[in-house]
C-alpha cells in the first residue's frame, strides 16, 4: 500500500484519511472535525509546538464509525500499520470509537466535533460551503469537549439537559433545554456559528431559543418543522463521565506467549513504579476499565509489537468491558504524558545526553529579575515570579482571627499555627500580589477553616486580585522560602504570642537546608543524635551555649547561610562544631550518641513530567476532569475551573463567570487524593483568578496575550455566553419576523404546505435574510441567558445605594438591593446588564456592590 498518496511530506500539524472503496483518501481540511457513521478514519498529529511537547511523540488514531464495516475497519487498521511502520517508533497509537473517544482526540477538533448519518458521497465533498438545501437535527452534547450528533427530525429527539440545533440552511435555531448550563449553552453556540462559518459561508441567520415563551416566532418555525410539540419533554440521560476515584483504579499486567496459548498476569497495582517494565516485554495497563494502554519494550519481537491492538482487544473481551474501550499503544521511550503520570516517578533515560535546559541547572544560577518579569517560561520552571525582595506583610491565625506580625518576627513560623503572608510586586509596571495560606503541621481543623475565610476576607479587599497559594509546612515553593532571604525558621511548637511561645525544653535542633537567602529554610527536629545528617548543618540550642555542627558534606555557601540563621534562633554563645570533633556536652545534649545518615547525597532529580491542563467539574459528588491537550490559552473560558498540573503544583484558574469556584481548592485536593501515582498530599495548590494570572502559571502556555481579558464589552457590544461570537444580539435574531408563517393546524406534524412556505420564504431572497430589520419592524428577544427577570421601572437608586438593611423599602431583599433597580439604572451604575452581572462569580458580584454601595 503505497501511504505516500495525498501525504508529500509528514509536517507539523493534523492529517486525515477516509476510508473510500478499500483504499484511504484524504480529508480536505475544511472538513476536519466531520465524521461519517459508515467510514473509517485515520488521524495523524504531529506536534509543532516545541514549548508544549518538548520532543512529545506523534499521536496516530484509528477511528471507527458506529455503522462502520468490516471491510471499512480492514482497510483503516492495514493503513495505521503502514503508516506506523513509516513514521517509527516515536508514535503513539489510539484506537477511538465514535462517541467514546478519548481527550487526545478530542482536544484535536474545536469547538467540537460533528457526527453525520451515513456515509460520504462518491464526489468526496465533505462539506458544501453555501449549501442551503438541507434540514437536519444536532444533537449538542458535552462541556469543555462537545459534540453534535445528527438525530431524528422529532421533538422525540429533544430532553430537557441538552441543547438541540434545528438547521434549516439558511436559518439555524439552537434550542437550550431548560436544565442546560451557561458554559453548555455558550460552547454549543460557538460550534453553531462555526457551522454557519464553515458551511454556509457565514451567511445563515442563528437564531436562540433560550425561554420559548420569549421567542414565540423561533417557536413557530420550529414547530412548522417538526410539528406541534405533544406531552412534556423528557430528562436528560444521566451523563457517564469516568470520575477521578474510578481512574484511580489501575492494574498492571506482564503479556507473554506460552507454547500457543497468550498468557496474562496481574504485575502491580499502585503505586507503580518505572523498574516494572522490561524492556524485553510487554506489558498492559488496565485503568479503571475505561482506557487501556499497551506497553511495547524496545526489545520486543516484531511479531508481538504487530499484535497489540488485537492482545488489548482480547483483555478488553476476557474482562467484559464494552468494545468501545479506548486503546493506547506506546513503545519503550515514547511515552504518552498521560501514561508517565500513572507511575510514582518517570526517568526519561533517553534524554540524559541531550541538551534539555531543564529546571535542575538553572536553580542555581543568580536570579536575574528582568528576565523572569520578560521570560514567564522561565518564571514557571523556577517557580518564582521574582528574586522576593517586595513588600511583605504577614498576619497569625489566633482565636479564629488574623493579627498582624511584628516585621522582626516575619520569618518565624510555628508548627500549631496558621499563617497569612502577602507578597506585593510590580511586574511590568502593574502591581500584582500573592497571597500564602501557610498551614502548620499541627493546626486544628478550625484555624486551617479560619485561614481559608479570612484569605477570601483579603481578597474582597484587594478587589480579587490575590493569587492564592496553600501552602504545607515543609513543603514550601522557591518563592515562599526567598521572600524571607534565607531567615525562615519553623518551630515545632505553638506560639500563643510570638516570642512568648518558647518551648520550656533546654535543648532544641535545628535543621539548616539549603544554600543562599533564595533557597534557605530552618526546621526544628527532634533533639537527638539520630536527626543529624552529614550533608547538612545544624544549630543545637542548648542551656549555656548553641553549637554550630558542620558535616562533612556541607560547603561553604551553607555555611554562610547558618551564620545568619543562628542570630535569628539564639543569642547564646556560639560554638562551632566539626562533624567527628564533637565535645563531649554536644552528645550529652542529644541524648548520647546514635548512628545518622553519613552518606553522600546524591543531587535530587527534578521530576519531567510535562504540564497537564483538565477542565473540572462534579458529577454526584465525585470530581470529573476533562483533558485538553496541547492546550493554549484560547482554552480557558470565563466559565471555567481548570486545573493545571506541573507536578510540583496544582494551579486552579478561575474564569469570571465560573460557578463553582468554592469547590477549586477541594478538587485540588481530591485531584491529589486519587492520582495513580500516590501524589503528595502536601504539594502546593494555587488559586488563579481570571485577568490575574502571575508568570508562573503563564509560563506553561505556549503564547500568552496578558491584555485577552483587559476590554470588557457590554451585552449589546457580544453575545453574552458566547466565547467565540463577535455578532450582536440583534444580529442572532434579526429577519426572524421575514419568516411570515401562516398558523397550521396543530395536529403534531408540520404539512407540506407548512414546509413549502417556510422553504419558499429561505429561497425568495438570501439579501433579504442578510440586511437589518425593515422599518418600524420589532425583533424578537432570545438571550443566550435568562438569569434574573427585567424589572420595569425599578426603585429609585438613592433608595438602595448605602442603605442600612433597615432602612430599605418594604419588600427588598437586603443581599440582593441591586436587583430592584430599573434595567436603565443598572446598565448606568454597573456599566452592564443584569443577566451579565449575574453571570459573574459570586466574589465578583460581592466585590462590585461593595463599591458601589450595594453590599
Amino acid at each position: 500500500m503505497d501511504i505516500s498518496k495525498g501525504l508529500p511530506a509528514i509536517q507539523g500539524g493534523l492529517h486525515i484519511w477516509i476510508t473510500e472503496n478499500q483504499k484511504m483518501v484524504p480529508v480536505p481540511e475544511g472538513a476536519y472535525g466531520n465524521f461519517f457513521e459508515e467510514h473509517c478514519y485515520v488521524i495523524l498529529h504531529v506536534p509543532q509546538s516545541p514549548k508544549a511537547t518538548q520532543g512529545a511523540s506523534s499521536d496516530l488514531h484509528y477511528w471507527v464509525g458506529k455503522q462502520a464495516g468490516a471491510e471499512a475497519q480492514g482497510t483503516a487498521a492495514a493503513f495505521q500499520q503502514h503508516l506506523q511502520e513509516e513514521l517509527g517508533g516515536q508514535t503513539v497509537l489510539h484506537r477511538e470509537a465514535q462517541a467514546h473517544e478519548s481527550d487526545c482526540f478530542c482536544s484535536y477538533f474545536r469547538p467540537g466535533i460533528i457526527y453525520r448519518k451515513g456515509g460520504l458521497a462518491s464526489d468526496l465533498k465533505h462539506v458544501e460551503t453555501n449549501f442551503f438545501n438541507i434540514q437536519r437535527l444536532l444533537h449538542i452534547k458535552g462541556r469543555k469537549h462537545v459534540s453534535a450528533t445528527e438525530v431524528e427530525l422529532s421533538w422525540n429527539s429533544f430532553n430537557k439537559g441538552d441543547i438541540f440545533l434545528l438547521d434549516l440552511g439558511k436559518m439555524m435555531i439552537q434550542w437550550n433545554g431548560p436544565k442546560t448550563s451557561i458554559s453548555e449553552k455558550a460552547r454549543g453556540l460557538a460550534l453553531t456559528y462555526s457551522l454557519r462559518d464553515r458551511e454556509r459561508g457565514g451567511r445563515a441567520q442563528i437564531g436562540v431559543v433560550d425561554d420559548e415563551a420569549k421567542a414565540p416566532d423561533l417557536m413557530q418555525i420550529m414547530e412548522a418543522v417538526l410539528g406541534r410539540r405533544v406531552g412534556s419533554l423528557r430528562a436528560a440521560t444521566p451523563s457517564k463521565d469516568i470520575n477521578q476515584l474510578q481512574k484511580a483504579s489501575v492494574r498492571l499486567y506482564h503479556v507473554y506467549e506460552k507454547g500457543k496459548d497468550l498468557v496474562v498476569v496481574e504485575l502491580a497495582t499502585p503505586p507503580l513504579t518505572q523498574d516494572l517494565l522490561q524492556e524485553e516485554d510487554i506489558y498492559i495497563l488496565d485503568q479503571g476499565g475505561f482506557k487501556i494502554y499497551v506497553w511495547q519494550g524496545r526489545m520486543s519481537s516484531v511479531q508481538e509489537r504487530q499484535a497489540a491492538f488485537s492482545r488489548a482487544v482480547g483483555f478488553i473481551q476476557a474482562k467484559g468491558y464494552p468494545t468501545y474501550t479506548n486503546v493506547e499503544v506506546v513503545n519503550d521511550g515514547a511515552e504518552s504524558a498521560a501514561f508517565k503520570q500513572l507511575f510514582r516517578t518517570w526517568s526519561e533515560k533517553r534524554s540524559r545526553n541531550q541538551k534539555l535546559g531543564g529546571r535542575d541547572k538553572l536553580i542555581h544560577v543568580k536570579l536575574d529579575v528582568g528576565k523572569l518579569h520578560t521570560q514567564p517560561e522561565l518564571a514557571a520552571q523556577l517557580r518564582m515570579v521574582d528574586d522576593g525582595s517586595g513588600k511583605v506583610e504577614v498576619w497569625c491565625m489566633e482565636d479564629l482571627h488574623r493579627q498582624p506580625v511584628d516585621p522582626k518576627r516575619h520569618g518565624q513560623l510555628y508548627a500549631g499555627n496558621c499563617y497569612l503572608v502577602l507578597y506585593t510586586y510590580q511586574r511590568l509596571g502593574r502591581v500584582q500580589y500573592i497571597l500564602y495560606l501557610w498551614q502548620g503541621r499541627q493546626a486544628t481543623a478550625d484555624e486551617i477553616k479560619a485561614l481559608n475565610s479570612n484569605a477570601e476576607e483579603l481578597d474582597v479587599m484587594y478587589g480579587g486580585a490575590l493569587v492564592q497559594e496553600h501552602v504545607t509546612m515543609g513543603s514550601e515553593p522557591p518563592h515562599f522560602l526567598a521572600i524571607f532571604q534565607g531567615q525562615l525558621v519553623i518551630f515545632q511548637e505553638r506560639a500563643g504570642h510570638h516570642g512568648k511561645g518558647q518551648s520550656a525544653s533546654t535543648t532544641r535542633l535545628f535543621h539548616v537546608q539549603g544554600t543562599d537567602s533564595q533557597n534557605t529554610k530552618t526546621m526544628e527536629v527532634p533533639a537527638r543524635a539520630s536527626s543529624l545528617n552529614s550533608n547538612d548543618i545544624f544549630l543545637l540550642v542548648t542551656a549555656g551555649v548553641c553549637y554550630l555542627w558542620f558535616g562533612k558534606g556541607c560547603n561553604g555557601d551553607q555555611r554562610e547561610m547558618a551564620r545568619v540563621v543562628v542570630t535569628v534562633i539564639s543569642k547564646k554563645s556560639e560554638e562551632t562544631v566539626l562533624e567527628g570533633q564533637e565535645p563531649p556536652h554536644f552528645w550529652e545534649a542529644l541524648g548520647g550518641r546514635a548512628p545518622y545518615p553519613s552518606k553522600k547525597r546524591l543531587p535530587e532529580e527534578v521530576p519531567r513530567f510535562q504540564p497537564r491542563l483538565f477542565e473540572c467539574s462534579s458529577q454526584m459528588g465525585c470530581l470529573v476532569l476533562a483533558e485538553v491537550v496541547f492546550f493554549s490559552q484560547e482554552d480557558l473560558d470565563k466559565y471555567d475551573i481548570m486545573l493545571l498540573d506541573t507536578w510540583q503544583e496544582i494551579f486552579l484558574w478561575l474564569g469570571e463567570a465560573a460557578s463553582e469556584w468554592k469547590e477549586a481548592v477541594a478538587w485540588g485536593q481530591e485531584y491529589l487524593k486519587t492520582h495513580p501515582a500516590g501524589r503528595s498530599l502536601a504539594t502546593p495548590i494555587v488559586l488563579v483568578k481570571q485577568g490575574h494570572e502571575p508568570p508562573t502559571f503563564t509560563g506553561w502556555f505556549f503564547t500568552w496575550d496578558p491584555y485577552k481579558w483587559t476590554s470588557h464589552l457590554s451585552d449589546t457590544e457580544v453575545v453574552e455566553g458566547s466565547p467565540a461570537a463577535a455578532s450582536t444580539i440583534s444580529e442572532i435574531t434579526a429577519e426572524v419576523n421575514n419568516f411570515r408563517l401562516s398558523r397550521w393546524p396543530g395536529n403534531g406534524r408540520a404539512g407540506a404546505m407548512a414546509l413549502q412556505a417556510l422553504k419558499g420564504s429561505q429561497d425568495s431572497s438570501e439579501n433579504e435574510l442578510m440586511r437589518g430589520p425593515k422599518s418600524g419592524g420589532t425583533r424578537t428577544s432570545s438571550s443566550v441567558s435568562s438569569t434574573s427577570a427585567t424589572i420595569n421601572g425599578g426603585l429609585r437608586r438613592e433608595q438602595l445605594m448605602h442603605q442600612a438593611a433597615e432602612d430599605l423599602p418594604e419588600g427588598v431583599d437586603p443581599a440582593r438591593r441591586e436587583f430592584y433597580l430599573s434595567d436603565s439604572d443598572f446598565q448606568d451604575i454597573f456599566g452592564k446588564s443584569k443577566e451579565e452581572f449575574y453571570s459573574m462569580a459570586t466574589w465578583r458580584q460581592q466585590q462590585e456592590k461593595k463599591q458601589l454601595g450595594f453590599f
